[in-house]
């Protein structure tokens, strides 16, 4: 019941996102667009709003069900305390509520993530502001918790979702987001074991963890800004898919 109900709330979300916004992607690397083939986790960076459930307009409906039926999403207690808390309990199959600190929270997570389990994660673990940094004037900085779920991971795929960011459609304070407005994102698939390979010569003293925050540091700083700034109107969009 839990899958079937948060399929169709998922699907609501993708028919109104696409009445009121426009969706623009371009996907990167050799894996076609929508081979989602065995999803294992999706890394969505620059957090930038509680919104972000309208990047669902980039899905199709495969991709809905794998959501609806083995998603694993990890939930801030201060997110689920909010009203809106409801609304993120039926998004996904495996709703957890986290302290975001290394505790049975975190531990609960890791439970859930088995050869079946589709994890979706904002490896920053908080939004960022209008100014460009947290909710407590900090820098916005990739958190290590994924890299506990890539351990855990031994097949299957990655899809990177570089985010434009949703502050032309609602920054974080504001209550009425803007509509038809343009979401841009760049999307990357890849295997698990080619990304883990990738970092195989970066490790630093066997610290995986470290490694992993540098890289999708990097990627974030790479992609995103770009995407910003099309989302603002000071660059045009690249020729992508819709």
């Amino acid at each position: 019941m839990q899958s079937i109900i948060a399929f169709l709330l998922l699907k609501m979300i993708q028919i109104l996102s696409r009445i009121f916004y426009s969706f623009d992607a371009e996907y990167l690397g050799p894996i076609p667009a929508r081979q989602w083939g065995k999803l294992r986790a999706i890394i969505i960076l620059n957090h930038t709003s509680l919104y972000e459930p309208l990047l669902v307009g980039f899905a199709d409906t495969k991709l809905l069900w794998l959501f609806a039926r083995h998603g694993v999403l990890p939930i801030a207690e201060k997110t689920m305390k909010r009203k809106i808390g409801l609304f993120f309990r039926f998004l996904v199959r495996h709703p957890v509520v986290i302290t975001r600190q290394r505790d049975q929270t975190w531990d609960r997570v890791l439970n859930h993530v088995d050869e079946k389990a589709l994890v979706i994660i904002l490896p920053e673990g908080r939004m960022k502001r209008a100014n460009g940094l947290d909710s407590a004037g900090r820098p916005m900085t990739v958190r290590g918790g994924i890299a506990d779920i890539l351990e855990n991971l031994h097949e299957g795929r990655l899809l990177f979702l570089y985010s434009g960011g949703l502050h032309h459609i609602q920054v974080p304070g504001q209550t009425i987001p803007k509509l038809f407005k343009t979401l841009h994102v760049r999307m990357e698939l890849m295997e698990v074991e080619d990304y883990k390979r990738s970092l195989a010569p970066l490790i630093r003293e066997g610290d995986f963890r470290g490694t992993v925050i540098r890289d999708l540091t990097e990627r974030r700083d790479h992609h995103c800004p770009e995407l910003e700034a099309i989302c603002r109107g000071e660059k045009s969009a690249p020729t992508g898919e819709t």
